[in-house]
C-alpha cells in the first residue's frame, strides 16, 4: 500500500502527465477513503423524517415519535433548529438533510421549543350551555380525560467535503455533490445505505447545486440506545427564499406529520400542500423579544405556527416554500370547556322545566276547583204551546 501510494504521489495524487480522468477518480477515492475512516461504518437503511433521511441499522428499531422545527428568516439568511424525539433500540443512526447554500451547524437551545409551545398554546375559555349533553345529569357517564453556497469549481470531485464538526453527541459532515449517483455512492461507502430511488429524489437538489449535511447520531454514553428527545441541531445558511426541505420524506413508509414554527418580519404560510393535507395555521402573532424565543428571533418578531399531516408520504412532490400572507392578522386557537348552566348548583334547565311543570299542575288544579265551585242551575221547564183548534 505504501509503495503504491508513493508511485501515485502525495495523498494518492497521480504524478505529472497522468490523464485528468485518473486525477479526478483518484481524488474522489482519497476523499471517500478519508471520510470512511472519519465517519466509521454505519450500514443501515434510510427512513424519512420531516426534512431529511433518517438512517439506522436494519437489525434495530428506531421510530420518530415527534419532529419539531423552528425556522427564522430575515430575507437573506435562514436558520433551522430541529428537534427529534425517537424511540427504539438503535445504538447509532444518521440524518441527512439538503440545504440550498453552504451551511454552518451548531447545537440548538433546548429551551426554545418549550418557549414556543408556551406562547402558541391554545387559550382556554368556558362556554355555558342550557340543555344537558353527554356527561351532564341525567346523561352522566364515567368518562376518562378529554383528548385534547459556494459552487464547486469545474473539474472538482463529484463529492466534496466542506467541513467536519463534533457537536456533543453528533458527528457532522457538510458535503457538496455534482452528481446524485456519486453522492449516493459516497453515502453508501460511508455507511449511509439509502433505499432504492433516493438518487432520483436527490437529483433536483443536485441540479440546483444544493449542499448536504450528514449527521451521525449516537447516545452520549456508549452502550446505550437512542431514545427520548435528542439535542436540537441548528443549521444556518443563506437563502433569499424561506424554504423547508421535505422531498426526501417521500421515502417514508409510515404517515408523517410536520410541526413548524416560523419567525419572520410578517405572517408566513406555505405556498402549497406539496402532497399532504392542507397546512393548518395554529398560531399567528407578535412575540416578546425575551428568553430563548427572543434570542432565536433576533429581531424577527412575528411568529407563525403551522401543522400538516402527510398520510401518504410517497405523494410528497417538493419542498415547502413559505410566503408572506396578505395581512398580519393574529390568530390563536381557543379550547372551550362546555359547562352546564346552573344556579346554586342546580341546573337551570331543571329549574325551568320544574317551574313549568309546577305552573301547569297548579293551573290544572285551579281549573278543576273552579268547575266544582260553580253553582248548578236547574233545568228550566220546556213550554209547549197548546194545539190549535
Amino acid at each position: 500500500m505504501l509503495r503504491s501510494a508513493r508511485r501515485r504521489g502525495l495523498f494518492g495524487l497521480p504524478a505529472h502527465g497522468t490523464p485528468a480522468r485518473g486525477l479526478r477518480s483518484r481524488t474522489l477515492l482519497v476523499v471517500l477513503s478519508l471520510l470512511l475512516i472519519q465517519l466509521g461504518s454505519l450500514v443501515a437503511p434510510a427512513y424519512a423524517c420531516g426534512c431529511g433521511a433518517l438512517v439506522h441499522d436494519p437489525s434495530s428499531r428506531l421510530t420518530v415519535n415527534q419532529e419539531t422545527s423552528a425556522v427564522r428568516w430575515d430575507g437573506r439568511d435562514e436558520q433551522i433548529v430541529m428537534s427529534l424525539t425517537v424511540a427504539g433500540n438503535a445504538e447509532e443512526a444518521a440524518w441527512i438533510m439538503p440545504v440550498p447554500h453552504r451551511a454552518t451547524v451548531t447545537l440548538g437551545d433546548s429551551g426554545l421549543f418549550n418557549a414556543l409551545a408556551s406562547v402558541t398554546a391554545p387559550v382556554s375559555r368556558t362556554r355555558d350551555h342550557f340543555w344537558p349533553t353527554h356527561g351532564d345529569w341525567p346523561f352522566a357517564s364515567d368518562r376518562g380525560a378529554d383528548a385534547s453556497a459556494a459552487r464547486p469549481a469545474p473539474g472538482a470531485p463529484a463529492v466534496g467535503v466542506v467541513g467536519r464538526e463534533q457537536l456533543g453527541p453528533f458527528d457532522v459532515a457538510r458535503l457538496t455533490a455534482t452528481d446524485p449517483k456519486a453522492l449516493d455512492s459516497w453515502l453508501r461507502l460511508n455507511g449511509f445505505r439509502l433505499p432504492g430511488g433516493m438518487s432520483a429524489d436527490l437529483q433536483p437538489y443536485v441540479d440546483r447545486k444544493w449542499e448536504y449535511v450528514a449527521v451521525r447520531l449516537a447516545p452520549e454514553q456508549k452502550g446505550r440506545t437512542l431514545t427520548g428527545t435528542l439535542d436540537p441541531l441548528r443549521l444556518s445558511f443563506a437563502s433569499d427564499r424561506l424554504v423547508y426541505p421535505m422531498r426526501l420524506s417521500r421515502r417514508a413508509t409510515n404517515a408523517q406529520s410536520l410541526e413548524l414554527y416560523v419567525l419572520a418580519a410578517h405572517r408566513m404560510e406555505p405556498r402549497g400542500a406539496i402532497g399532504g393535507l392542507p397546512p393548518q395555521v395554529t398560531y399567528a402573532g407578535e412575540v416578546a423579544p425575551t428568553g430563548p424565543l427572543g434570542r432565536f428571533a433576533d429581531g424577527e418578531r412575528y411568529l407563525t405556527a403551522v401543522e400538516q399531516s402527510f398520510p401518504v408520504p410517497s405523494r410528497i412532490d417538493g419542498d415547502h416554500e413559505l410566503t408572506r400572507t396578505a395581512s398580519d392578522r393574529p390568530f390563536q386557537r381557543v379550547v372551550y370547556e362546555d359547562r352546564l348552566l346552573t344556579v346554586g348548583g342546580v341546573p337551570v334547565w331543571l329549574l325551568t322545566v320544574g317551574a313549568g311543570l309546577v305552573v301547569l299542575v297548579v293551573a290544572a288544579l285551579l281549573l278543576v276547583l273552579a268547575r266544582h265551585r260553580r253553582p248548578v242551575v236547574p233545568p228550566q221547564p220546556v213550554h209547549v204551546p197548546p194545539p190549535l183548534s
